[in-house]
């Protein structure tokens, strides 16, 4: 692992970027932050792009230009660019992750933006999109994920995450109670530090919230169209990075409130209208799982709950099935097309453990499906209407059910 061979393959072509960069790293919260970025830059009439990964259906997803995902024609030029420059004299060896970087990179830099937001792949410090100076950096939230690579505490991961900042330059942390490596990190080099709690914060009831920051105040905000309790935290981060660089950006007042009422993004507690009742989340670690745990807890009552669940082989699932299990009145574990995954029936065997340990005093029923859609058919066939199913874990487990469009569950009730 290193940045020796992007940077070289960078160099040979020549990459910069004309406009300022907000680069966005963190354990979760990542995507959402960087789409109420887009959202209020497009509100105040700039031109931002935005590079984003996983995909949830199409790669083309991971680029997006003035609001636009990008076409797949328009990254070809771009992967000829890199293919040349990787070859040009003694040959340079790159990951998927690195060329596509790359690729998408060069799309954004020569596309006149206004602003490129960048989301961070995996850490921080050796993650391809850190070859770029940010001007901005954004740390959403720093938990226990990816341990093979980042290490297996907070302190360590915080320090992975830590090496997007730059010195004299400002770095949000939106981590309420972020780890002491990270504080440390942006001391040593000089960043320009923005804490939660102590250069920003927010506060709100049940209508309205507000933001204050250094300087600067929202009052009577509507709550982000995305939903969940914790992307209060992430529009709170956001709201800093435009105000840390306000004199190269300056965001209207008005095109905070809309663009925050009117954010979109497919999979992040994602409520599909019909019955039963529809929820996508991409949670697939134990801070993303609490959090949806508490987001679905404060839906309501339903009569039975069922939970679609496929996931990396390399994920500490047995906490995220023991946080779900007192929602969960079915589980539809799933395979998955990729061979990092969990099998179905492996997933079958961490959750009996989990009953076990828990004494088994909860009825609940499980299953097995060779793919998320079979899954989810398999949940609709046994729902009833005032039901509620959940599709939840890897990108692959969302993106299956949503690879064919975004599915409408009234049709056999309607017809009944």
């Amino acid at each position: 692992m290193g940045l020796e061979r992007v940077q070289e393959v960078a160099r040979r072509m020549q990459l910069r970027f004309d406009c300022p960069v907000i680069t966005v790293a963190g354990t979760n919260g990542k995507g959402s932050t960087c789409a109420m970025l887009e959202a209020v830059a497009l509100q105040s009439g700039f031109k931002p792009g935005v590079y984003t990964s996983p995909h949830l259906v199409h790669f083309e997803e991971r680029c997006r230009m003035h609001g636009e995902i990008a076409k797949a024609e328009e990254f070809l030029p771009h992967f000829a660019a890199v293919e040349a420059a990787r070859l040009q004299g003694e040959a340079v060896q790159l990951t998927y992750f690195e060329f596509t970087t790359l690729a998408i990179l060069r799309m954004l830099s020569l596309a006149k933006l206004d602003v490129a937001i960048l989301e961070v792949g995996l850490g921080g410090r050796l993650d391809a999109t850190n070859i770029v100076d940010a001007d901005c950096a954004i740390i959403t939230s720093v938990d226990i994920d990816h341990t093979a690579l980042l290490g297996n505490d907070r302190e360590t991961i915080g320090r992975e995450k830590a090496g997007i900042m730059r010195a004299g330059r400002p770095v949000i942390v939106s981590d309420p109670v972020p780890p002491q490596s990270v504080i440390d990190h942006a001391e040593a080099i000089g960043a320009d530090l923005w804490r939660f709690g102590r250069d920003f914060n927010y506060d709100g009831d049940k209508q309205q919230w507000g933001w204050a920051g250094r300087g600067r105040r929202y009052a009577g905000l509507s709550y982000p169209a995305l939903r969940g309790a914790n992307q209060l935290v992430n529009a709170a981060g956001v709201l800093a990075a435009f105000e840390a660089i306000r004199q190269q950006l300056p965001v209207t007042a008005q095109a905070v409130r809309t663009g925050l009422a009117m954010v979109e993004l497919p999979g992040r507690f994602q409520i599909i209208p019909g019955q039963p009742t529809l929820v996508l989340d991409v949670a697939h670690n134990p801070h993303s799982v609490a959090a949806l745990t508490a987001n679905l807890d404060a839906m309501g009552y339903f009569p039975t709950t069922h939970a679609v669940f496929g996931a990396m082989a390399d994920k500490d699932l047995t906490p995220m099935l023991a946080k779900l299990a007192p929602l969960i009145d079915r589980w539809y574990f799933t395979d998955l097309p990729t061979p990092r995954a969990e099998t179905a029936a492996s997933l079958q065997q961490k959750w009996n453990a989990v009953q076990m340990v828990a004494g088994g005093r909860q009825q609940v029923s499980t299953s097995q499906h060779a793919s998320p859609q079979a899954a989810l058919d398999a949940a609709v066939a046994a729902a009833e209407s005032a039901d509620r199913i959940i599709v939840f874990g890897s990108f692959f487990t969302v993106g299956g059910v949503l690879q064919h469009g975004v599915p409408r569950l009234d049709a056999k009730h309607l017809q009944a």
